[in-house]
């Protein structure tokens, strides 16, 4: 039996993805945010070629997406528990599961355990969305021994991960792993076959380094990351060291990798003065277009036309994230596609 996790730039069946629900949580941007998913959702149903799977959890939050989004055609609305919108980390993953013997294709979920990120944010529900994620699709649940979340890792396709050690490696999530230990449970579950291991992610980021804000394949071979933008840009240091590793890398076919650089979002604040992780590398890939979060116009039009170059068969374009990332993340982060298995 052969497994893989499919690029994020293979054909989708569907993508889930989370809507703001809980008032306590998001507060004054519960309204901003949920305009912000909700033009997300319009553009991967009318330009990306997507059927959404949006969740959302209470009365009135369905009444919230309805009125926001009721006329789409390829949008199911459903009802579900959760304790915040990033299905990326608290989803499961999908494979494509090969049966040698029968040559039977299929795309399967696989879960994991969650801590909470490193036990910093334990929010009820949170644990149950992979499992109804998965019953949803009509596929049995089952759940992986150790703590991971999707956001922690990268795809190429072919059996290649990226990923950072201070995610990965982080005593908060599976204490004593070592790069051999982590390597063998994510071939075990996921089929990776080589993992290229950075190191830290960017600062303030509460995931401790999800590399889906720093790295990511964009075709088999090659990986975008970003080039600072701005003179007081506090991730230089790190997209610089990040672009250094990767250039002497290979991939899991022993093909070395080619390195494009992205401009980032800058220095980015929120409203406490205090920088926040944005990130250009937080797109997200649909069928038909890639969606990439803005947080300013000029930097963000500058990542868009460089995004464009490395996915001409797709529209590329930006949509305001600002009020998403009061919550900690972008696009890519409270997404997950479920892949199109062709037999």
């Amino acid at each position: 039996m052969t497994r893989i996790v499919p690029a994020e730039w293979e054909a989708h069946k569907a993508i889930w993805l989370g809507f703001p629900s809980h008032e306590n949580l998001w507060q004054e941007d519960l309204i901003p945010a949920q305009a912000e998913v909700a033009a997300l959702v319009r553009t991967l149903c009318e330009l990306g070629g997507e059927h959404v799977k949006l969740m959302v959890m209470g009365e009135a939050a369905r009444s919230a997406a309805q009125d926001l989004l009721g006329d789409l055609k390829t949008l199911d609305i459903v009802d579900g528990r959760f304790g915040d919108i990033w299905f990326r980390d608290t989803g499961p993953i999908y494979v494509s599961d090969d049966a040698d013997d029968d040559d039977l294709h299929q795309a399967l979920p696989v879960s994991f355990q969650n801590n909470g990120w490193g036990g910093k944010y334990h929010l009820k529900h949170d644990d149950e969305v992979a499992l109804q994620i998965s019953q949803a699709d009509g596929f049995a649940h089952t759940v992986q021994d150790f703590i991971l979340e999707g956001g922690a890792l990268d795809h190429d396709g072919h059996g290649t991960a990226l990923t950072t050690r201070q995610c990965l490696l982080n005593p908060n999530r599976n204490p004593g792993w070592t790069q051999s230990l982590a390597e063998e449970a994510l071939f075990q579950s996921l089929g990776i076959r080589k993992v290229i291991w950075l190191d830290d992610g960017m600062l303030n980021d509460h995931t401790d380094g999800h590399v889906d804000n720093l790295a990511r394949f964009v075709a088999p071979g090659v990986v975008a990351c970003p080039i600072a933008y701005g003179r007081d840009d506090p991730n230089a240091a790190v997209y610089d060291a990040t672009a250094k590793l990767l250039s002497s890398q290979t991939d899991a076919r022993g093909q070395p990798l080619q390195i494009v650089r992205i401009p980032s979002p800058g220095e980015v604040l929120d409203e406490d003065g205090e920088i926040i992780p944005a990130s250009h590398m937080n797109f997200l890939i649909a069928n038909d277009c890639v969606v990439v979060p803005m947080y300013n116009d000029r930097p963000g039009e500058l990542a868009v036309e460089a995004l464009q170059i490395l996915f001409p068969e797709r529209q590329v374009l930006g949509l305001s994230s600002r009020a998403i990332l009061t919550g900690g993340g972008s696009f890519h982060c409270i997404s997950q596609q479920v892949p199109l298995i062709k037999a």
